[in-house]
Order: structure tokens, then sequence, then C-alpha cells
């Protein structure tokens, strides 16, 4: 360049030697110019998706950094959250290291439930034709963030309905083969204390069949399992199992598993839950389902409900499965006719608001109660409510987290539908 600037300057032959003279310094000076810009705006670029990559793939779900984040009690710097995007900025624009030095910035915080990522960079591009106009290198610089909403911390009761109804067959085909096989067209397997002729005893071991508590004793195991797949910590998701109890002579609520976060534990110990047995036919009046006492007693079992962003302050949920009818002695309080102070009403909603005004979340399973149109009892007491039995769970229920199921469908594909539901799976956005 400098011996054809030179020639120009030497040229004596017109004007036009030394206007072309003049003239090409700018021109190669501003085409250089732009030449390196480009440049310079490409490695940018591939600088900014390395940030980008970094900012996301440090606070991952299955990243280190959310772990020690949700481990954390307090709110602070994730330590190992800004060496990981570090090294993840640093393999994703090691192509353009070996020229061009980059300065990078990484912070990974935790505040709250929310973990956040900031990665900036700095660099300055070499430049080649611009060098003319004395201009090395070209200043670039940009920042990528991105945000994680931690899955929160939660405690699951589940209250299970195993009282005489839920020995309905668990299909509609069973049912139909229940009436078949029984003197009294029952549909019902009911147990009978110490007894091996009873309609239990024929559903199970004679005519193989389901009962609905069979499917949620087994809707419940498959559960824990989703439970494990679905946590970030071991300890994230615990379950606790409760039923109405094992036979009528002790109705009350009945803990099948305590409080654990070891979901094989809580497994095993639900493989025992079963259909409530009766000492005989009509004992106590059939009055063995009282939704007012299980949530009752309920209540101070599960306390106040947190705000689920520590493993110290977590969130409460109270999970029932059942068919949602009532069947307890309420002589004066019942919401429907009584006889002989024999309340048959679908759940009572008031029992619901002291569990909701301590915070905790109520997340309803409804196995459809079915009509039985030729069963006179059916008829004269179930049947004038019939249509406000789903009504009343999803009033009791917190909103969206009601989900109703006939046996057409899968409980336990709903159980887990609704559990998922609850734990909200975490978003990133950036």
């Amino acid at each position: 360049m400098y011996k054809l600037l030179r020639k120009l300057l030497a040229e004596r032959a017109g004007n036009f030697g030394i206007t072309t003279a003049l003239v090409a310094v700018p021109l190669i000076a501003a085409g250089g110019l732009a030449l390196d810009v480009t440049n310079a705006m490409l490695v940018r670029t591939e600088l900014q998706n390395a940030a980008d990559a970094a900012a996301v793939g440090a606070i991952a779900d299955s990243s280190p950094a959310v772990a020690a984040a949700m481990a954390m009690t307090t709110d602070g710097t994730v330590t190992i959250g800004q060496d990981d995007a570090n090294k993840l900025f640093l393999g994703q624009a090691s192509g353009d290291l070996p020229s061009t030095p980059v300065n990078v910035n990484v912070a990974v915080t935790r505040t709250g439930n929310i973990v956040s990522s900031t990665v900036s960079f700095s660099a300055n591009v070499p430049t080649t034709l611009s060098q003319v106009i004395g201009k090395t290198s070209i200043p670039v610089s940009g920042s990528a963030s991105a945000q994680y909403q931690t899955a929160v911390f939660m405690d699951f009761y589940m209250l299970l309905d195993n009282t005489p109804s839920m020995g309905i067959a668990a299909t509609l085909a069973d049912i139909q083969k229940m009436v078949t096989n029984t003197p009294d067209s029952c549909a019902f397997a009911c147990h009978i204390q110490k007894s091996t002729n009873d309609y239990y005893n024929l559903a199970k071991n004679v005519l193989k069949i389901n009962t609905r508590i069979d499917v949620v004793r087994q809707a419940t195991q498959s559960l824990t399992d989703t439970a494990v797949k679905n946590r970030v910590t071991s300890d994230q998701y615990r379950m606790a199992v409760y039923t109405f109890g094992a036979d009528a002579t002790q109705i009350g609520l009945t803990n099948v598993s305590p409080l654990l976060s070891d979901m094989a534990q809580v497994s095993k110990a639900t493989s025992a839950v079963d259909l409530m047995a009766v000492p005989k036919q009509g004992y106590n009046n059939d009055q063995d389902t009282s939704f007012d006492t299980m949530l009752t007693q309920l209540a101070p079992i599960i306390g106040t409900g947190g705000s689920g962003k520590t493993n110290a302050d977590r969130q409460k949920v109270l999970f029932l499965v059942t068919d949602g009818v009532g069947d307890s002695n309420k002589p004066t309080t019942c919401t429907k006719p009584t006889t002989n102070g024999r309340c048959q009403e679908p759940l009572a909603t008031a029992f619901c608001q002291p569990l909701k005004n301590q915070n905790i979340k109520i997340a309803i399973l409804y196995t459809t109660y079915f009509p039985l149109p030729t069963n006179g009892w059916y008829n004269q007491w179930i049947a004038p409510f019939q249509s406000q039995i789903g009504t009343n769970l999803q009033s009791c229920a917190s909103p969206g987290l009601y989900f109703e199921v006939s046996p057409t469908q899968g409980i336990s594909d709903a159980m887990n539908a609704l559990f998922l539901k609850v734990i909200r799976t975490p978003r990133i956005t950036s």
C-alpha cells in the first residue's frame, strides 16, 4: 500500500493521478472498515450464542446450580452455578478464543424460589484493513440472562376413602358381573370381618374382580414413582397416607404411612390399604363415612402451609380420593333428609374452608359415584343429590385441583395428572 501511494504521488501526467491518490485512501479505509466491522459482528453473534447457552444451561432443570439453590437456607450466590456457566461459555466460544481474548463475567444467584443467571462478555476483535487508518481492533460486548423457578418443597397428605362404598367393582363390566352373581343383585364387595363367604371374598377370590379401593391403592403406589421421577432433590416431596379406618369398629382417621420423603417406604406401607371391614351387614346403620371427622382431625396434623421456597417452609397439600358420599350420624346438621339420625349427603364444604384458611391446598380426585337405578336404597337416598356430589367436591378443592374420573378412564393416570398439576413443572425464561 505504501509503494502504491508513492507511485501515485510521483505521477506527473496530470491532475488525475493526484485526484486518484487522494480518493484511494479513504475508499480503501472505508471498505476495510466495513469488512472488519462485519467480522466483528460475526464474532459477537457467536459469543452471544455462547452466553445464551451458558446462562440457560447453568440453571437447567437437572443442573448442579438448581440442586444447590434448593438446598440453600438463605438467598445468595450459587457458586457452583457460576463455575458451571463459565465452563459452558468457554466451551461454546472456544473457536474464537485463540485470536480473540474474551472477558467473561458470570453471576448465579437465588432469591426466594427464583434462580437467576447472567453472563456478560466483552472482547476486542483485531482488524486487518482498518489498520491503514490506525484502528487495530473493534470492541464487542453483550449479555444474556435466564431465570428458573424452582419446584417448591411440598408435603402431600393422601386421604384415601376406603369405606364400604369403595368396595364397588372398578369397571362397568365388573359391576354387572357382581350384580349377576349375587342373589340380591349387589354391586358392592361388602367385607365382613373374619368371613370367607362374603361378597368381598366372592369378588376377590372367585370372580377375580378389582374393586375401586384396589385400584386406588395401586394408583397411590404408582404416584410415589411419579414423585421420584419429578423431584429435583431427594427430600423435595414428602408423602403421608391416611384412610377412614381398617374396620367399622374403630372408625377414625388412620395413619397408614407417616410423612416420609422415602417413597419406597410409602409405597410399601400403602400396600396394606384395603376395604373397611364391618362386623356384620348393616353394622352401625352403615354410618361409616364421616368427611367432617376426617377433615377436622387432619387440620392440626397438617398444620399451616408455607411458601415452599425452602425445606423448612413447605407447601401443604391434602390429596383426597373419594366417591364423595358421606354417611354418618348427624341428626341435626345434615344437609339432606335423615333417617333416625343417619345422614347421607355429599361432602359438606364448610369443613374444607378451615383447611384453606391454614394455607393448605386441597386436591380432589372424584371417583364417580355410579347410579344404581335397580337399587331401592340408592333411588331413595342418593339419587336426589347425585348431581351435587361432584359439585360439592369441586367447591371443596382449591382452584384447578379437581378431577373426576370414571372406571372407563384410568384412576392411576388421573392421580398422576392431578399430582403433576399440583407440583407445576418449573420453567426457564430468558
